[in-house]
């Protein structure tokens, strides 16, 4: 009997008694859903491609260990896989973001730090909503790179990757042109008066 014509688990076993081809057959039945499954979810084809070719390891790995169950339910196992390296990884790039965030902070250079304060006495009269108008307005006195990445990074929340691949720059590049976009925007609401008893 043709390879095509066995279902899942067969090929399964198939593969497991050591029929390579087995699991070829498996993984282009399945190709297909696993991969636009990723790509929706991430967004962008390379990294689809790599979370794919991941869950496929990982799928050879538990075969290969013997802990697959045998639950007749091979794409839904597999779908599972993938959703969670997918998860694993916006976790891996949240920590590096927060890590990238401080590396580039001095003390609290970082409009986040005094717009989302608890503090009272870190704004003035002002609401946070009319704090948070101004400053879009002083965003305009900064020189354009500087407020291309504000907006880009804040407003728009993209990833400095993203940042960096959409100008052509390198990451620590967009990183420091963040750098002193916040250092020169809190020196123009320092000016205005904007935010009092900043430390």
């Amino acid at each position: 009997m043709s390879l095509k014509k066995l279902d899942d688990q067969a090929l399964i076993v198939s593969y497991i008694s050591g029929n390579h081809q087995a699991f070829e057959v498996l993984l282009l039945r399945h190709k297909n859903s696993i991969y636009r499954t990723i790509l929706a979810k991430v967004k962008d084809r390379d990294l689809a491609e790599d979370l794919f070719q991941d869950t496929f390891i990982k799928i050879i790995k538990t075969f290969k260990s013997g802990n697959y169950n045998d639950e007749g339910k091979f794409l839904s196992w597999a779908m599972r896989i993938a959703n969670n390296l997918v998860i694993d990884y916006f976790r891996k790039q949240n920590r590096m973001k927060l890590i990238q965030e401080k590396s580039f902070r001095s003390d609290d250079v970082s409009i986040f730090n005094f717009i989302a304060s608890p503090d009272d006495h870190v704004l003035t009269k002002l609401s946070k909503d009319e704090l948070l108008e101004q400053m879009t307005q002083l965003i305009d006195y900064l020189p354009a790179a500087q407020q291309d990445i504000i907006r880009k990074r804040i407003f728009e929340d993209l990833s400095f990757k993203d940042i960096a691949e959409a100008e052509d720059i390198s990451i620590n590049t967009a990183l420091g042109r963040m750098r002193y976009a916040l250092l020169n925007l809190r020196k123009l609401i320092e000016k205005h008066s904007l935010v009092v008893n900043i430390a």
